[in-house]
């Protein structure tokens, strides 16, 4: 299932990062959903971080 996942995450963080860059590149706007998902993406991975990194401060003080 966590390869189902981050097969899914990095198709769509490919996704959306591609398209803005060719819309920058056309010199177009970013459709408002693309601009969506860049947001919900990017609030995935600092969630996701900040739980990792809690997740190891927790198991290093559980061990001391």
């Amino acid at each position: 299932m966590l390869e189902f996942a981050a097969l899914t995450y990095g198709v769509l963080a490919t996704f959306v990062v591609n398209s803005a860059r060719r819309n920058r590149r056309e010199e177009r706007a970013n459709p408002p959903i693309l601009t969506l998902f860049g947001f919900l993406l990017m609030a995935f991975s600092i969630a996701m971080s900040v739980m990792l990194i809690g997740y190891v401060g927790y198991q290093h003080l559980a061990i001391a």
